[in-house]
């Protein structure tokens, strides 16, 4: 997490409401000052949002500087409450990333409303930042990949069950398998049964993802660039054969490009 000390400066605040974790940011002059993250919880009001910017904000000394928001959410339940909360913090109605929002994406999709408003900014910034053909892998809740094309065209994607979903699912099917933290094992055979499941649930992502990937590749009929962002990216991108470039605040960034694109209409 980056220090932000920005004087005056104008400051846009986003989120990235997901299903286990919230990411924050701060954004000055197009970048990203700052970074924080935060439980997501099954509810929330909008004063309990509220706190949740304000005590650090407060803490960064640049509370009274921020002039406007973008959310993005995947969790509708949540929606309204960090809504609510922008609108108190910056006195007007943050942008919300979803049908009426321009991203740019000239989305190849059966239903181009049902794509998430993380896996748009996901693609937006992936785009921008490191050129197309290009995959998305982000790690979370759930593993997605979104595949953009030689034209520049976003052809559609993958979800599958996140790492510690998987984790959580093994754990809790066998009675006598523990509840593990997920890290790169030392070795592919596990020596007890702890190393066994990391192994398991860690190289088998891995090879998952690789072998995802791979399959992509296939039916395009021609290689990408390959970026993984959420919070496992740096991890598996260094197991990986694949995934060439981890940027674990790709999200945060592509909301702050979409801000951009949409500002004017303000």
């Amino acid at each position: 997490m980056a220090d932000s000390n920005q004087g005056g400066s104008r400051l846009i605040l986003v989120v990235d409401v997901g299903n286990s974790v919230t990411n924050l940011g701060l954004a000055c002059e197009g970048g990203l000052s700052c970074s924080w993250s935060v439980t997501t919880p099954e509810r929330l009001t909008a004063d309990e949002a509220l706190l949740c910017v304000t005590s650090f904000l407060q803490v960064r000394g640049c509370d009274a500087h921020v002039r406007d928001a973008i959310v993005a959410s995947v969790v509708p339940g949540l929606t309204d409450a960090w809504v609510e909360a922008l609108r108190a913090l910056c006195g007007v109605r943050p942008l919300v990333v979803g049908p009426g929002l321009k991203s740019g994406l000239k989305l190849h999709l059966n239903s181009p409303t049902d794509f998430g408003a993380d896996r748009v900014a996901d693609c937006v910034a992936a785009k921008q930042l490191y050129g197309y053909p290009i995959i998305v892998v982000d790690f979370g809740t759930a593993t997605t990949l979104e595949v953009i094309d030689d034209a520049g065209a976003v052809q559609g994607g993958l979800i599958a069950p996140g790492l510690r979903l998987a984790a959580r699912a093994v754990a809790d099917a066998a009675a006598q398998l523990p509840v593990i933290g997920l890290h790169a094992p030392r070795n592919v055979i596990g020596k007890s049964t702890r190393d066994a499941m990391q192994a398991g649930i860690v190289i088998g992502e891995v090879a998952r993802i690789d072998g995802l990937i791979q399959a992509v590749w296939d039916e395009l009929g021609y290689e990408t660039r390959v970026v993984a962002t959420g919070d496992d990216a740096q991890a598996m991108a260094g197991l990986s054969r694949r995934i060439e470039i981890a940027d674990d605040r790709l999200t945060l960034k592509g909301l702050i490009m979409l801000y951009e694109k949409n500002r004017k209409a303000r």
